[in-house]
């Protein structure tokens, strides 16, 4: 390595780089959850099935994942602002014709590519805060970034109910125009090319392999709960396959001389903590995101754009937060700043296993609130304390595995919590129609009193349905108490995490002119 790393031009209009590439964070993080809302919508408009439909969302779900990791070697042969401009470009344009889009083959092909350009957005965007800034303002480079990744998935749902109660559908994908316009022209005028190192040799095998093993995981995930799970051969081939392929990948990287994901990387103690932490934050974000709609509209019966504005204060806590911890970077340690989100977080889950029906909106509210600024407090100083160690050179592959990570926790998140609630529903159901017979003392009193009728199919329909739907309560409840066991069980990751070291006061290079093996020794 050189002794010295030149000083990053992009350091002189730090502002505008950052609004560039937020606009580029928040357009991809809202396309996460948006399209979610608009679903039926399209269904009807389509003359879709259920199960055609959800296509929409699988196809860029799996290109997102299977094209992420590839970031870092794009970035490195061809230029990362170059294919900052491309993904924003092509991302933008796919998004229109997903609203143009006239059939469900189209609309599933336009969301395929949509995946492909827009999964290098969020790495990308990471990668150049933490090199727009010195390391010891990385934190606060992290809060501004964190605030479109986990904001946009939460305020998702209530804008993307919103547009289709209003407007129509297709503005869940028109809606991006404007933000790819300003960050395609703030990417343009103020980020800086990197250097290209044309020798970076692409390892097709280890690609594909990789590329292979999140498409058929990710296959699983989505179609499992419908399809029974194990039950379903399609379900086992795809198990087969994601288990087979990322053996023979991590088989493969560890004995190739140009492995396409490098070992070394995994090395960084940090790092690799950091990807465990973030695979669970990824589970709690969007689970909890795919429980309360439903809840609050089948079980507490609000209707679709009450539930987004109930929901959208969970947002605002994640942004105050943010900005909290922003102005606490580097002068309280990172890992205190996450001891005390996980509490928060733990905290909020323990308030929601007390939710009830009639419960009025204030506790849905402040429950989201805490959530929310409990999550704040856990992402930004985790994704800074996750590349306060990594070597510069590993930035582009770093950010890209660390959002595919966070993504791949989210799916299988999702998978095992809806998973849980029919599994627990359907406990429930039969513990609770013991109750519900004649020979009940509760149901025997009931029926005395004329409340309940188990002599009709009228009154057994009655009773069946009450009973289902206490199921379906006590279940979501049981739901949110897994999700605390969740997040008390990361806490000890907190022990292994490390701080970096500080600069000493005698020292006259800027922190990122300190070359990575002087970091490195110092550590050590």
């Amino acid at each position: 390595m050189s002794a010295a790393a030149p000083q990053n031009p992009e350091a002189n209009h730090r502002g505008m780089v950052t609004i560039a590439v937020m606009l580029a964070t928040i357009m991809q993080a809202l396309d996460t959850t948006i399209a979610n809302v608009a679903l039926p919508h399209m269904q009807g408009n389509m003359g879709a099935t259920q199960d055609q439909i959800s296509w929409v969302l699988t196809s860029y779900i799996v290109a997102a994942a299977i094209f992420m990791p590839l970031t870092g070697f794009l970035s490195a042969r061809l230029g990362r602002k170059r294919i900052f401009l491309w993904a924003v470009v092509g991302f933008t344009l796919t998004s229109m014709l997903c609203g143009a889009a006239q059939n469900l083959s189209q609309i599933v092909l336009f969301r395929l590519l949509q995946g492909i350009f827009g999964a290098s957005l969020v790495p990308l965007s990471q990668a150049v805060l933490l090199d727009a800034y010195p390391r010891e303002k990385h934190g606060s480079a992290m809060a501004l970034w964190g605030v479109g990744v986990m904001v946009g998935p939460i305020l998702g749902p209530s804008l993307g109910g919103w547009l289709t109660e209003y407007y129509n559908w297709r503005w869940v994908f028109y809606i991006n125009l404007p933000f790819g316009i300003l960050a395609w022209a703030g990417i343009m005028a103020y980020v800086h090319e990197t250097a290209i190192d044309p020798k970076r040799k692409f390892d097709l095998l280890g690609f594909s392999l990789l590329s292979l093993g999140i498409g058929a995981l990710q296959m699983m995930l989505d179609r499992g709960e419908s399809l029974d799970w194990f039950s379903s051969n399609e379900v086992i081939i795809e198990a087969m396959i994601a288990a087979l392929a990322m053996y023979l990948f991590i088989a493969h990287i560890f004995t190739t001389e140009h492995a396409f994901i490098e070992p070394a990387i995994f090395k960084d103690r940090n790092f690799s903590i950091g990807l465990i932490f973030i695979f669970i934050i990824g589970v709690i974000l969007l689970a909890t995101m795919a429980l309360l709609p439903p809840y609050l509209q089948s079980l507490m019966g609000y209707p679709v754009i009450d539930v987004g504005f109930l929901l959208a204060p969970r947002g605002i806590g994640t942004m105050v937060a943010m900005i909290t911890v922003g102005r606490l970077s580097g002068k309280i340690d990172a890992r205190y700043m996450i001891g005390f989100g996980l509490a928060l977080t733990c905290l909020s889950m323990w308030l929601m296993t007390g939710f009830t029906t009639d419960m009025p909106a204030r506790g849905i509210i402040s429950s989201g609130v805490l959530q929310g600024f409990g999550l704040g407090f856990i992402f930004v100083p985790l994704s800074t304390l996750t590349f306060s160690t990594l070597q510069g050179h590993y930035r582009n592959e770093g950010t890209a595995l660390f959002s595919l990570v966070r993504n791949i926790g989210s799916s299988i998140g999702i998978s095992v919590v809806i998973t849980y609630l029919a599994e627990r529903t359907q406990i429930n159901h039969a513990a609770f129609a013991d109750y519900v017979s004649p020979f009940s003392p509760g149901a025997a009193y009931a029926m005395s009193k004329g409340a309940l009728d188990l002599g009709s199919t009228y009154g057994l329909s009655v009773a069946n349905a009450g009973v289902t739907s206490l199921a379906a309560d006590l279940a979501y409840l049981q739901d949110f108490r897994l999700m605390m066991w969740i997040t008390l069980a990361a806490s000890p990751l907190i022990l292994i995490l490390r701080t970096p070291p500080k600069k000493p006061a005698s020292a006259t290079a800027k922190p990122d002119e300190i070359p990575d093996d002087v970091i490195e020794a110092a550590i050590e």
